[in-house]
């Protein structure tokens, strides 16, 4: 039977012949099949990949082969248990002192290469085409790869000229997660095949959950993904409960036009008396807006994008409490405008901070009782 053509993002249309005897072509529907899936469960989540690039193409190009020969050529290799082996151990620093406890195999005897060779030829491959930043994203198991890919691409780089910092590519390992629905830990297991996907977390919690929560916690931290908790609307909810904050301050904007106030426009706003902002709210407010330059220097620096969400929750929480100790539309229009210039900065900190991390603002939201913002 003859199956649909697949296409996967930046490949070409791969179509079925019904021969399940023409295994190479199996293969190649099958990847491109899986590939397709994973494009739709990115889009879900709302990530786009510029590029991709195959591995099996290190191997039909000859990169792995001529990069295998620069390591051999730098004197960097030798042979044992008819084995080729990668003198990983020559390198004392590889980075913040990181070094290898002993020397990996790079070909084993039947002949095939080990995982980590088209991992050095790639970041050769990348290096040579001007990204000498590079930061690699994987799981915890993957730690012992750091010091052989690193090892290689410096004993490689003595043949071929180049000068690579010790330090590419970087490495930011997760821990894996745990996933809680109904209560209940659900059960993964790669042996017997049974896995959360992206997919799954998107469809069950929606993409801006999903999104603030896989990176709302540091990457060696555990973490548990409650789906429960991530649907909430209340302040229990981390996503809910700034996307309030925002929706809030909205309201408070359109309260004022409503009730017949002259609202300023953002040029004015900038240029108003803040003077009357003399209150303990006001101040702690003000202070959490001021921090928002600084938390992103922070979060890029550190490759910590959970350092912009605890940043959030606590620019949040400032504005709730000072929305709930001063009034906002007070009839002295010096104190009204100085609260909603305060408000529309904080406004602007935390949509800036969302747009970030890919999650909606929105102006509207369901309130979490039947309070009425009177503001």
């Amino acid at each position: 039977m003859t199956k649909p053509p697949v296409m996967p993002q930046g490949g070409e249309p791969i179509e079925s012949s019904g021969d399940y005897g023409d295994t190479d072509l199996v293969r190649r529907y099958s990847v491109a099949y899986l590939r397709n899936e994973q494009d739709d469960d990115l889009s879900a989540l709302g990530v786009r990949f510029d590029n991709f690039f195959l591995e099996s193409s290190l191997y039909t190009t000859g990169a792995v082969q001529k990069t295998v020969q620069a390591i051999i050529d730098a004197g960097y290799t030798y042979e044992a248990d008819n084995a080729l082996w990668l003198r990983t151990t020559a390198f004392e620093d590889l980075g913040n002192g990181l070094r290898d406890d002993k020397d990996r195999v790079m070909k084993k005897s039947d002949g095939t290469y080990t995982y980590f060779v088209p991992d050095v030829a790639y970041h050769l491959n990348k290096f040579s085409r001007g990204y000498t930043k590079a930061v690699n994203i994987q799981g915890t198991d993957h730690h012992g790869t750091i010091a052989r890919v690193r090892a290689g691409l410096q004993a490689a780089s003595k043949t071929l000229g180049v000068t690579i910092p010790k330090t590419f590519p970087e490495y930011i390992l997760h821990k894996m997660l745990s996933v809680v629905k109904g209560g209940e830990v659900v059960k993964m297991s790669k042996r017997s095949g049974n896995y959360v996907t992206l997919r799954d977390l998107v469809d069950w919690a929606g993409r801006d959950a999903a999104r603030f929560f896989l990176v709302s916690r540091k990457a060696d931290a555990e973490f548990v993904f409650d789906v429960d908790l991530a649907k909430k609307n209340s302040d229990e909810n981390p996503v809910y409960y700034l996307q309030y904050a925002h929706a809030r301050i909205c309201s408070v904007f359109a309260n004022a036009l409503e009730q017949g106030y002259e609202v300023p426009n953002r040029e004015a706003l900038a240029a108003v008396d803040l003077s009357a902002l003399n209150s303990k709210a006001a101040e702690a407010l003000i202070g959490a807006v001021a921090e928002y330059p600084n938390t992103l220097r922070l979060a890029a620096r550190d490759h910590a994008p959970h350092i912009l969400c605890y940043y959030l929750k606590d620019l949040a929480a400032a504005f709730h409490a000072f929305y709930n100790a001063e009034r906002v539309l007070v009839d002295d229009a010096v104190e009204r405008n100085a609260r909603l210039a305060l408000l529309a900065a904080a406004r602007q900190g935390l949509a800036n901070g969302l747009a970030l991390l890919g999650i909606s603002a929105p102006e509207r939201m369901a309130r979490r009782d039947d309070e009425a913002d009177a503001q």
